[in-house]
């Protein structure tokens, strides 16, 4: 086995400064210290050792906050689809976190500007991978959430994502988790997130909602609409009593939210309906857009 290995922090002495930085020697090894501080030929100095993308291994003096006993988070910077994502570990040092460590399905995976939180490991063969971090690992680190963040909005980031929700770190360290009925769509391990907190539970965690509250969710629907309608030369073969399954293909939404968003329109009075459509009631503004598309 080698007498130095990446991932290895140590103190060595410098022998020699170069164009490059500093050749580094325990008296019978040599390692290239890359760095802008200006060193003394003899000190000691503590390094981080890492291999390069020629498989080189070197030194740094930046000391990354990750080890093999610490964990944080770390930014992803690339993602390979074989292999996995790479992530930057601090002084661009790129650590791969591998294929088995990562969802099996790629749509949640998480994509460059995301953030994991990793500790690091070796394989098999001896290199240096970044490792998400397991919920049991920290769980008795947990803080506890007051009971006054009911229905507040939240923000955080994915710890782990799967079939029936996503665990989730709050920006005050909370953990939070978000019920597949929660989520339009599975969010991404490492994707950061704004909820709202639809339930804090007795043991201080919490149960958290990325869909809008209904109110607002309301009024998204019906500008959606509203939208619809002005692109479709003011009408569309929609109204209340239309099958759920077209009001779904059309815009998305169930019906029960379609009604909603129409009732809001229509208290505005906004819209009519009329044998089984839906028609955008004009006013002299709307006149003048119609007739410009008309023309």
């Amino acid at each position: 086995m080698a007498k130095y290995r990446s991932g290895d922090k140590v103190s060595l002495t410098i022998q020699q400064e170069t164009e490059e930085g500093y050749i580094l020697s325990d008296g019978s090894t040599q390692i290239m210290l890359k760095t802008d501080q200006q060193l003394k030929l003899g000190d000691q100095v503590e390094v981080f050792l890492y291999h390069d993308q020629k498989n080189q291994l070197i030194a740094t003096d930046q000391i990354p906050t990750v080890s093999f006993s610490a964990f944080d988070w770390a930014e992803v910077v690339r993602v390979h689809t074989t292999l996995g994502v790479f992530v930057d570990i601090g002084s661009n040092i790129e650590v791969l976190v591998s294929t088995d460590d990562l969802p099996q399905h790629m749509t949640a995976w998480p994509i460059v500007g995301d953030q994991l939180y990793v500790t690091l490991k070796r394989d098999k063969k001896d290199r240096l991978l970044a490792q998400p971090v397991k919920e049991s690992d920290f769980e008795d680190n947990w803080d506890r959430a007051p009971e006054s963040l009911f229905n507040q909005d939240i923000k955080g980031r994915v710890f782990r994502s799967g079939k029936e929700g996503a665990v989730i770190i709050s920006e005050d360290g909370y953990r939070g988790f978000i019920h597949y009925t929660e989520r339009k769509k599975e969010p991404r391990v490492g994707e950061w997130f704004e909820g709202r907190v639809i339930e804090v539970k007795q043991d201080g965690t919490l149960n958290v909602s990325l869909l809008p509250r209904k109110q607002e969710a309301r009024l998204n629907d019906a500008d959606m609409i509203l939208t619809y309608l002005k692109e479709n030369n003011g009408e569309m073969s929609l109204d209340n009593q239309s099958d759920p399954e077209e009001i779904q293909k059309v815009f998305g939404i169930s019906k029960s939210a379609f009604k909603r968003a129409i009732g809001k329109l229509y208290k505005d009075r906004l819209i009519k309906q009329a044998e089984g459509k839906t028609y955008l009631i004009l006013n002299d503004q709307d006149q003048q857009w119609k007739s410009g598309i008309k023309s």
